[in-house]
């Protein structure tokens, strides 16, 4: 309970700097995909390590979160170098690019760096308003509380678990002549609310039912709150769809398999890298009617798959994976979409910038470790709500 509404009160206090931002853009146009980015990035690491790390300009983290940041770079630009060990076997133990020499260096980093974090936080905390705490603490008191059957988290396991969310959550770069860039956008959060908002400008009929919704239930007198979401269904159906469409990691993480099995007919040696096509499946024509086409209200009573859910118990829609190794950040995922997206449309009216339409509105994809917009989505935001709403 501590730990949600610390959660809760870094997600609102992020989305609201969001807000102002884009109120003030003025007639320069906004790139949403690297607003959104800054905004999830800050959220995340708030809740997790209770300090921001980026501004909204080019700087704004203290020194501890620039360090981390710039070992998140190296970790996501090494994690998506071309390395031919992957692809042919006997020459992965050469290790001809040092790639996997670069990353066990890279390790000892972030073991350093996260091993001076627990102590800080073991001595000091970090606490939210009226004493909550961040996710790293609540961790740590799991640590000292001990129940005495085996439940107690250890050093090592919390570095992991942070380790975990940070490879889903925060941010994928790429190397541009030498020079590490931020490529807008490309976070799993932030890409999945941008590629939400490029559908609903493309489908006004869409976007008009679910502006209507939150009118309805939220007024235009204050912002989106999160106690508002369960009130929302056509919102969810459309945050379903999105998943359903652009999944944020269209392959699953790798796994190996620890034994030989056969599955459906495929014999599977032991130690075959394994990784699920969750782009593929979210249109199988077997499973979606017209699936290429964004229906949220395929996911409404009355509609083909009213149940179905993307916490990974449905196998027809797994954005997230499924079973033990589900991704450790879905739920705090999960609702920073539902209120990114919520709050968006809700706050904002969009035009598209520099002569686009939504007829012509690209929707290509680009290849990355995330599924990403080939064009990031360049919008003039318009409020729609009482002045007051976009002050702080």
């Amino acid at each position: 309970i501590r730990l949600s509404y610390w959660e809760a009160y870094a997600e609102m206090e992020e989305v609201g700097i969001l807000t102002r931002a884009l109120a003030s853009a003025g007639q320069t146009p906004a790139s949403l995909g690297q607003m959104l980015n800054v905004c999830a990035t800050n959220a995340i690491a708030r809740v997790m390590l209770g300090r921001r790390v980026v501004g909204h300009g080019h700087g704004g983290g203290d020194k501890k979160a620039e360090e981390f940041k710039a070992m998140v770079v190296e970790l996501m630009v090494l994690a998506g170098v071309f390395n031919i060990g992957d692809f042919i076997p006997p020459l992965e133990g050469l290790d001809l690019q040092g790639v996997a020499a670069k990353m066990k260096k890279l390790h000892k980093r972030f073991d350093a760096f996260l091993s001076g974090i627990l102590e800080e936080h073991k001595i000091n905390g970090s606490r939210g308003p009226d004493g909550y705490e961040d996710l790293l603490s609540t961790l740590i008191s799991l640590n000292d509380d001990s129940d005495g059957g085996g439940g107690r988290l250890t050093d090592t396991e919390i570095k992991a678990l942070l380790l975990d969310l940070v490879e889903f959550q925060f941010l994928f770069f790429v190397m541009v002549k030498g020079d590490l860039k931020i490529q807008a956008g490309t976070d799993t959060t932030s890409s999945t609310v941008e590629w939400a908002i490029a559908e609903l400008i493309r489908h006004p009929a869409i976007l008009a039912q679910a502006r209507q919704e939150l009118d309805s239930v939220v007024g235009s007198a204050r912002q989106v709150l999160e106690s508002d979401l369960p009130r929302l269904p056509f919102l969810q159906a459309v945050v379903k769809e999105t998943f359903r469409l652009h999944p944020s990691t269209p392959l699953s993480l790798p796994r190996i398999a620890d034994e030989s099995c056969e599955i459906n007919g495929y014999f599977i040696p032991k130690g075959s890298t394994l990784l699920v096509n969750v782009w593929a499946i979210a249109r199988d024509p077997d499973v979606w009617s017209n699936p290429l086409e964004f229906r949220p209200e395929r996911f409404l009573p009355g509609g083909e798959r009213p149940n179905v859910d993307v916490r990974g118990n449905d196998f027809e829609l797994i954005p997230f994976g499924a079973g033990r190794r589900v991704c450790a950040g879905m739920s705090l995922g999960i609702r920073m979409v539902q209120l990114l997206i919520a709050s968006l449309i809700h706050a904002f009216e969009f035009d598209l910038a520099n002569g686009q339409s939504a007829e012509t509105l690209s929707m290509e994809e680009a290849y990355g470790l995330t599924l990403q917009r080939a064009e990031p989505l360049m919008v003039h935001p318009k409020p729609r709500l009482a002045p007051h709403v976009y002050q702080s």
